[in-house]
């Protein structure tokens, strides 16, 4: 019975983040830690589950041209340094303390993607490259603190601060938040935060539900995307403050 559970929140977990161009951290972590898996062992199991199921929706936005390369390439020569530093840093915090920023975090981006007038930048123009760095410090270090792959921060600052449509930030953060989860990986991996048993249990289910939510966005508009995006980082800060 236990791997049924392990498969079906994978599944759903893995949907959701394919759906919104995530890793799945900002839900993986609060669902391990409250089915009793400690904070830090949930943080670097979720990063290590991200950086399979990444690949899985990445190869449907790429497929469906939704990926913008330059701005991937920009952002993960800052994100990767800044993901390894996060990792390391992460262990001079206590679950608590990590539970409360992860939630305020969330709750600020919800409140970015509400506003509307981003999505009058055209498709193929208006792209802001050099706040791109920034985006890259910003995900990647908070990606190895909090294990949340950088992409629930990803979608919403291509979107404010880099001037992509929603879509491609959904598609273009796909691909990148590999590249910055297997760094984190890498850093929890060795200060033993990794649970391998967990991650071969969850991997199926997240690898299949990306692959399908990937293939969802095509059919969602784009103000029902961010709305959506919006109300679940809402929901996901106030359980963990809960």
């Amino acid at each position: 019975m236990e791997w049924i559970i392990h498969i079906v929140i994978g599944t759903v977990v893995g949907f959701i983040a394919g759906l919104l161009g995530v890793g799945g951290g900002f839900l993986l972590v609060p669902t391990l830690v409250m089915i009793g898996v400690p904070p830090h062992r949930a943080v670097g199991t979720s990063l290590a589950c991200i950086s399979l199921s990444s690949l899985a929706s990445a190869y449907t936005h790429v497929r469906e041209r939704r990926v913008l390369y330059r701005v991937v390439f920009l952002k993960e020569v800052f994100s990767i340094p800044s993901a390894v530093a996060g990792a390391y840093v992460s262990s001079y915090f206590s679950g608590k303390t990590l539970e409360l920023v992860f939630s305020v975090m969330l709750i600020l981006l919800a409140f970015s993607l509400l506003r509307p007038e981003q999505e009058k930048v055209s498709e193929g123009s208006g792209i802001r490259y050099g706040n791109v760095p920034i985006v890259g410090i910003i995900a990647g270090f908070i990606s190895g603190l909090l294990g949340v792959s950088g992409g629930v921060l990803n979608v919403p600052l291509f979107y404010t601060l880099v001037g992509l449509p929603i879509k491609y930030a959904v598609g273009t953060s796909s691909l990148s938040l590999f590249f910055t989860a297997a760094a984190g990986t890498f850093e929890h991996w060795r200060l033993g935060h990794v649970s391998v048993p967990m991650v071969l249990a969850l991997s199926p289910g997240l690898v299949v539900g990306a692959r399908l939510g990937a293939k969802t966005v095509a059919l969602v508009s784009p103000g029902t995307l961010r709305r959506v995006f919006a109300l679940l980082l809402v929901v996901m800060a106030l359980k963990l403050i809960i």
